[in-house]
Protein backbone atom coordinates (compact mmCIF):
# COMPACT_ATOMS: atom_id res chain seq x y z
CA UNK A 1 0.00 0.00 0.00
CA UNK A 2 1.34 3.47 -0.88
CA UNK A 3 2.27 5.69 2.04
CA UNK A 4 -0.17 8.49 2.87
CA UNK A 5 1.93 11.64 3.17
CA UNK A 6 -0.83 14.18 3.80
CA UNK A 7 -4.17 14.09 5.60
CA UNK A 8 -6.75 16.87 5.60
CA UNK A 9 -9.49 16.10 8.12
CA UNK A 10 -12.76 18.04 8.59
CA UNK A 11 -11.17 21.26 7.34
CA UNK A 12 -13.28 24.40 7.40
CA UNK A 13 -11.87 27.57 5.85
CA UNK A 14 -13.04 30.67 4.05
CA UNK A 15 -12.79 34.39 3.56
CA UNK A 16 -14.32 37.34 5.37
CA UNK A 17 -16.23 35.22 7.84
CA UNK A 18 -17.79 32.96 5.21
CA UNK A 19 -16.79 29.31 4.91
CA UNK A 20 -15.77 27.89 1.54
CA UNK A 21 -14.47 24.55 2.77
CA UNK A 22 -17.09 22.87 4.92
CA UNK A 23 -15.63 19.81 6.57
CA UNK A 24 -13.30 18.74 3.77
CA UNK A 25 -11.31 15.52 4.23
CA UNK A 26 -8.66 14.30 1.79
CA UNK A 27 -5.60 12.04 1.67
CA UNK A 28 -2.56 12.25 -0.61
CA UNK A 29 -0.39 9.23 -1.31
CA UNK A 30 3.33 9.50 -1.94
CA UNK A 31 4.43 9.76 -5.56
CA UNK A 32 0.92 10.18 -6.96
CA UNK A 33 -0.73 12.86 -9.07
CA UNK A 34 -4.10 13.91 -7.64
CA UNK A 35 -6.40 16.17 -9.65
CA UNK A 36 -9.24 18.13 -8.05
CA UNK A 37 -12.18 19.04 -10.27
CA UNK A 38 -15.58 20.55 -9.64
CA UNK A 39 -17.75 23.56 -10.43
CA UNK A 40 -16.69 27.14 -9.85
CA UNK A 41 -16.93 28.03 -6.17
CA UNK A 42 -16.47 24.44 -5.00
CA UNK A 43 -13.35 25.43 -3.04
CA UNK A 44 -10.69 23.79 -5.19
CA UNK A 45 -8.10 26.57 -5.03
CA UNK A 46 -8.93 27.17 -1.38
CA UNK A 47 -7.64 23.66 -0.62
CA UNK A 48 -4.25 24.62 -2.05
CA UNK A 49 -4.17 27.87 -0.08
CA UNK A 50 -4.90 26.05 3.17
CA UNK A 51 -2.15 23.49 2.57
CA UNK A 52 0.45 26.11 1.64
CA UNK A 53 -0.39 28.27 4.66
CA UNK A 54 -1.74 31.21 2.69
CA UNK A 55 -5.11 30.68 4.36
CA UNK A 56 -5.50 29.57 7.97
CA UNK A 57 -8.31 27.06 8.46
CA UNK A 58 -11.05 27.90 10.94
CA UNK A 59 -11.00 24.31 12.16
CA UNK A 60 -9.83 20.87 11.20
CA UNK A 61 -6.41 19.31 10.73
CA UNK A 62 -3.76 19.35 7.99
CA UNK A 63 -1.05 16.77 8.63
CA UNK A 64 2.18 16.25 6.69
CA UNK A 65 3.61 12.86 7.68
CA UNK A 66 1.96 13.32 11.06
CA UNK A 67 3.14 16.93 11.54
CA UNK A 68 0.38 19.52 11.96
CA UNK A 69 0.61 22.34 9.42
CA UNK A 70 -2.34 24.46 10.55
CA UNK A 71 -1.10 27.71 12.04
CA UNK A 72 2.35 27.52 10.46
CA UNK A 73 3.54 30.31 8.17
CA UNK A 74 3.91 29.81 4.40
CA UNK A 75 7.69 30.02 4.84
CA UNK A 76 7.66 27.25 7.45
CA UNK A 77 5.50 25.06 5.24
CA UNK A 78 7.77 25.70 2.26
CA UNK A 79 10.68 24.65 4.43
CA UNK A 80 8.89 21.37 5.19
CA UNK A 81 8.89 20.53 1.49
CA UNK A 82 5.61 21.88 0.10
CA UNK A 83 5.84 24.26 -2.88
CA UNK A 84 3.04 25.89 -4.86
CA UNK A 85 2.96 26.94 -8.50
CA UNK A 86 0.30 29.68 -8.54
CA UNK A 87 -2.34 30.24 -11.19
CA UNK A 88 -1.41 33.84 -11.95
CA UNK A 89 1.81 34.97 -13.59
CA UNK A 90 4.45 34.92 -10.89
CA UNK A 91 7.76 35.61 -12.64
CA UNK A 92 9.73 38.87 -12.50
CA UNK A 93 9.48 39.98 -16.17
CA UNK A 94 12.58 42.23 -16.13
CA UNK A 95 14.77 39.50 -14.67
CA UNK A 96 16.30 36.72 -16.74
CA UNK A 97 15.09 33.15 -16.61
CA UNK A 98 18.26 32.23 -14.71
CA UNK A 99 17.70 35.00 -12.15
CA UNK A 100 14.07 33.95 -11.66
CA UNK A 101 15.12 30.35 -11.11
CA UNK A 102 17.74 31.37 -8.56
CA UNK A 103 15.03 33.22 -6.63
CA UNK A 104 13.49 29.81 -6.01
CA UNK A 105 16.69 28.79 -4.24
CA UNK A 106 17.08 32.00 -2.25
CA UNK A 107 17.06 30.30 1.14
CA UNK A 108 19.94 27.99 0.13
CA UNK A 109 21.90 30.69 -1.72
CA UNK A 110 24.89 30.50 0.66
CA UNK A 111 25.35 26.80 -0.05
CA UNK A 112 26.79 27.19 -3.54
CA UNK A 113 27.31 23.47 -4.10
CA UNK A 114 23.72 22.63 -3.20
CA UNK A 115 22.39 25.53 -5.26
CA UNK A 116 24.34 24.29 -8.31
CA UNK A 117 23.11 20.74 -7.73
CA UNK A 118 19.49 21.88 -7.58
CA UNK A 119 19.94 24.03 -10.69
CA UNK A 120 21.25 21.05 -12.64
CA UNK A 121 18.30 18.95 -11.46
CA UNK A 122 15.83 21.60 -12.59
CA UNK A 123 17.57 22.06 -15.94
CA UNK A 124 17.31 18.35 -16.60
CA UNK A 125 13.60 18.17 -15.80
CA UNK A 126 12.72 21.55 -17.37
CA UNK A 127 15.17 22.07 -20.28
CA UNK A 128 13.93 25.57 -21.11
CA UNK A 129 15.54 26.77 -17.87
CA UNK A 130 18.93 26.20 -19.50
CA UNK A 131 17.93 26.93 -23.10
CA UNK A 132 16.53 30.40 -22.32
CA UNK A 133 18.64 31.19 -19.23
CA UNK A 134 19.75 34.63 -20.44
CA UNK A 135 16.37 35.78 -21.78
CA UNK A 136 14.13 38.11 -19.84
CA UNK A 137 11.10 36.28 -18.44
CA UNK A 138 8.81 38.93 -19.90
CA UNK A 139 9.81 37.84 -23.41
CA UNK A 140 8.67 34.25 -22.94
CA UNK A 141 5.40 32.79 -24.18
CA UNK A 142 2.73 31.77 -21.71
CA UNK A 143 3.74 28.14 -21.90
CA UNK A 144 7.42 28.96 -21.43
CA UNK A 145 6.65 31.12 -18.41
CA UNK A 146 4.66 28.30 -16.84
CA UNK A 147 7.59 25.93 -17.30
CA UNK A 148 9.94 28.39 -15.63
CA UNK A 149 7.46 28.85 -12.76
CA UNK A 150 7.48 25.08 -12.25
CA UNK A 151 11.28 25.03 -12.39
CA UNK A 152 11.55 27.77 -9.78
CA UNK A 153 9.25 25.84 -7.43
CA UNK A 154 11.50 22.80 -7.76
CA UNK A 155 14.64 24.62 -6.62
CA UNK A 156 13.88 23.73 -3.00
CA UNK A 157 13.42 20.06 -3.95
CA UNK A 158 9.86 19.85 -2.57
CA UNK A 159 8.27 16.50 -1.80
CA UNK A 160 4.79 17.89 -2.53
CA UNK A 161 4.01 20.28 -5.40
CA UNK A 162 0.70 22.17 -5.48
CA UNK A 163 -0.43 23.42 -8.89
CA UNK A 164 -3.34 25.77 -9.53
CA UNK A 165 -4.67 25.52 -13.10
CA UNK A 166 -1.33 24.63 -14.73
CA UNK A 167 -2.87 24.52 -18.22
CA UNK A 168 -4.77 27.82 -17.95
CA UNK A 169 -4.42 29.93 -21.10
CA UNK A 170 -1.89 27.64 -22.76
CA UNK A 171 -1.90 26.32 -26.32
CA UNK A 172 -2.09 22.53 -26.83
CA UNK A 173 1.64 22.16 -27.47
CA UNK A 174 2.49 23.99 -24.24
CA UNK A 175 -0.10 21.97 -22.32
CA UNK A 176 1.57 18.76 -23.52
CA UNK A 177 4.97 19.99 -22.30
CA UNK A 178 3.58 20.96 -18.90
CA UNK A 179 1.93 17.54 -18.61
CA UNK A 180 5.26 15.89 -19.41
CA UNK A 181 7.00 17.80 -16.62
CA UNK A 182 4.24 16.91 -14.14
CA UNK A 183 4.62 13.24 -14.98
CA UNK A 184 8.37 13.64 -14.59
CA UNK A 185 7.93 15.05 -11.09
CA UNK A 186 5.82 12.07 -10.05
CA UNK A 187 8.33 9.66 -11.63
CA UNK A 188 10.97 11.19 -9.33
CA UNK A 189 8.79 10.37 -6.32
CA UNK A 190 7.19 13.77 -5.78
CA UNK A 191 3.54 14.04 -4.83
CA UNK A 192 1.54 16.39 -7.06
CA UNK A 193 -1.81 17.95 -6.18
CA UNK A 194 -3.34 19.98 -8.98
CA UNK A 195 -6.55 21.87 -9.60
CA UNK A 196 -7.68 21.79 -13.23
CA UNK A 197 -10.57 23.17 -15.25
CA UNK A 198 -9.29 21.17 -18.23
CA UNK A 199 -10.83 17.99 -16.90
CA UNK A 200 -9.77 15.78 -19.79
CA UNK A 201 -6.17 16.77 -19.21
CA UNK A 202 -6.43 16.49 -15.45
CA UNK A 203 -8.00 13.05 -15.34
CA UNK A 204 -5.78 11.64 -18.09
CA UNK A 205 -2.73 12.96 -16.26
CA UNK A 206 -3.68 12.01 -12.71
CA UNK A 207 -3.49 8.73 -10.85
CA UNK A 208 -6.14 9.88 -8.37
CA UNK A 209 -9.17 12.07 -8.92
CA UNK A 210 -11.24 14.18 -6.52
CA UNK A 211 -14.62 15.72 -7.28
CA UNK A 212 -15.58 18.65 -5.05
CA UNK A 213 -18.91 20.32 -4.54
CA UNK A 214 -19.98 22.86 -1.93
CA UNK A 215 -16.64 22.86 -0.14
CA UNK A 216 -16.60 19.11 0.38
CA UNK A 217 -15.21 16.04 -1.36
CA UNK A 218 -18.08 14.37 -3.13
CA UNK A 219 -16.10 11.55 -4.74
CA UNK A 220 -12.53 10.34 -4.71
CA UNK A 221 -10.76 7.38 -6.29
CA UNK A 222 -8.55 6.42 -9.20
CA UNK A 223 -8.77 9.00 -11.98
CA UNK A 224 -9.95 6.60 -14.67
CA UNK A 225 -12.74 5.31 -12.47
CA UNK A 226 -13.94 8.84 -11.82
CA UNK A 227 -13.70 9.79 -15.49
CA UNK A 228 -15.74 6.70 -16.42
CA UNK A 229 -18.41 7.33 -13.77
CA UNK A 230 -21.56 8.27 -15.78
CA UNK A 231 -23.01 10.53 -13.07
CA UNK A 232 -19.75 12.43 -12.62
CA UNK A 233 -19.21 12.65 -16.36
CA UNK A 234 -22.62 14.22 -16.93
CA UNK A 235 -22.40 16.64 -14.00
CA UNK A 236 -18.77 17.77 -14.11
CA UNK A 237 -16.68 16.23 -16.81
CA UNK A 238 -18.58 16.67 -20.06
CA UNK A 239 -17.74 13.84 -22.44
CA UNK A 240 -14.70 12.53 -20.64
CA UNK A 241 -15.91 8.98 -20.31
CA UNK A 242 -14.48 6.89 -23.09
CA UNK A 243 -12.11 9.64 -24.25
Amino acid sequence: MPDVVMNLTDVQAGYGGGLVLQGLSLELEAGTITCIVGPNGAGKSTVLRVISGLLKPASGSVLLNGTELSGRSPAEILGLGIAQVPQSRALFPEMTVHENILMGGYVIRRNRALLHERLEMVQELVPIVKERAGDHAGNLSGGQRRMVEIGRALMLDPSIVLMDEPSLGLDPKSVAKVAEVIRGMAAEGRTVLLVEQNVRLGMNLATHGVVMEGGQVRLTGDAKGIADNPEVASMYLGKVAGS
